[in-house]
């Protein structure tokens, strides 16, 4: 790859461009672009080209000789070009472009309509998007900083004095748990936002990953609750635990899941993993009796995180509040 040198300038918003011709171009064109640069590698040479390279009247046989001459100084212009995309991305030097002009895969977030990143093949350059504003802007940088805050949450408890737990070493690994749903859901979900616009297959697989994490959460708010409500019956707590965490990670392996179109159902997965906590609820009401439940089982706990859970799916599901407000909420809401 030629290197690239010279003085740059402000550009639209604060975006460096080169001074030559080829730095001019917008990365927001890069998806027709390439498109476009990939036609004219396997198509016939224009009629200028095919004077240049045949001046006169010639026969048919020097004709399609000159053309075939052609194709690959095509070709290696073609490659020249994406390679200066290449360099511009891995630079930084891009700017942000409209939902219409994304590519398929990139195409999950319908009524966000300006502000996003284009495809970005380059790990730097999405771990560096990170402080530029976009429509994944306040998605990376809520779900990390939440992750330091967790992971900071788990090394104070697991710290903590004996003395503040009545079994410390049971007690420990059970909150140690649900911070560690919490820290795995938010490390996988900034991470995800920040690389999925790199390449179709790093989206499927950081998508599984932001999901896995997802499911980790809701079993890992499940154990502390289920640890105290079937205190005294490890294997009922046992059982709960491994279907709703195996179940709901199984399903999100599933390619299909993880496509826009796929978005209903994931919600709707969610939100069964999390009102799944109805049932060890009712067996232990049957088996205890409803006052016991709403006090030693701490019944209402239960039923403020699946509200929460509840709205939250539903929220995902409905698009609030950019279907109410397109193209409004593309960064801050």
């Amino acid at each position: 790859m030629s290197s690239h040198k010279g003085p740059v300038v402000a550009q639209g918003s604060g975006v460096p461009a080169g001074n030559s011709e080829a730095d001019t171009v917008e990365l927001s064109e890069l998806g027709p672009l390439l498109e476009e640069l990939g036609k004219q590698g396997v198509a016939s040479p224009t009629k200028a080209e095919e004077e240049q390279a045949c001046p006169g009247p010639q026969e048919e046989e020097e004709e399609e000789e000159g053309r075939v001459l052609t194709l690959p100084l095509q070709a290696h212009h073609t490659m020249e070009k994406m390679e200066e995309f290449v360099y511009k991305v891995w630079e930084g030097r891009w700017r942000v472009i409209p939902y219409d002009v994304l590519p398929e895969w990139l195409r999950d977030k319908d009524y966000l309509l300006h502000g996003h990143r284009p495809p970005m093949p380059s790990f730097r350059a999405c771990f560096k998007s990170i402080f530029r504003i976009h429509t994944e802007t306040r998605n990376i940088w809520t779900h990390l900083l939440g992750f330091l805050l967790f992971l900071f949450l788990e090394i104070l408890t697991m710290l903590r004095p004996n003395m503040y737990f009545t079994a410390p070493l049971q007690e420990k690994v059970v909150f140690g748990m649900f911070f560690l749903g919490a820290v795995l859901c938010l490390s996988f979900s900034w991470l995800f936002h920040t690389v999925y616009c790199h390449s179709e297959n790093v989206s499927r697989t950081f998508s599984k990953l932001d999901y896995s994490g997802i499911a980790l959460l809701i079993m890992g708010s499940f154990v502390p609750w289920l640890y105290y409500f079937f205190y005294c019956s490890p294997q009922p707590r046992l059982i709960y635990l491994s279907i709703m965490g195996i179940s709901a990670i199984i399903v999100v392996q599933w390619d299909r899941f993880a496509t826009p179109k796929h978005r209903q159902t994931r919600a709707r997965v969610f939100l069964g993993l999390g009102l799944s906590g109805v049932v060890p609820t009712m067996h232990f009401t049957i088996a205890e009796g409803f006052v016991k439940a709403t006090t030693v089982g701490q019944m209402g706990w239960f039923f403020l995180m699946a509200a929460m859970y509840i709205t939250r799916a539903g929220l995902y599901a409905a698009r609030i509040p950019e279907r109410f407000f397109p193209g409004k909420s593309d960064i801050w809401f």
